[in-house]
């Protein structure tokens, strides 16, 4: 395995070492959301959020599109089974 995998692997680790940005993604499962969506949710500040969203998005574990004037996220399933097939990989005999 190359070793830019496990640099990428360890950032995935270390975003989704977060109890928040894990409920995000979890929240993300079921349909897209806006943020004012979300963080009602999950009864946490807007600001809070959209910082988590943006450390998300960053390494490219959620989308986000316009819809007039909210932006709408959603789960990037193919990069989260990326990571998760570079986890398994590691980790199985």
């Amino acid at each position: 395995m190359k070793s830019s995998n496990f640099i990428n692997l360890s950032k995935y680790l270390k975003v989704i070492n977060d109890t928040n940005r894990l409920t995000i993604l979890n929240v993300l499962k079921s349909k897209p959301l806006c943020v004012c969506e979300i963080f009602s949710l999950l009864n946490l500040p807007q600001n809070l959020v959209s910082h988590h969203l943006k450390v998300l998005r960053d390494i490219k574990l959620i989308d986000s599109r316009r819809d007039g004037v909210k932006i709408i996220y959603s789960r990037n399933e193919k990069v989260i089974n990326e990571y998760q097939t570079l986890l398994t990989n590691i980790i199985k005999k």
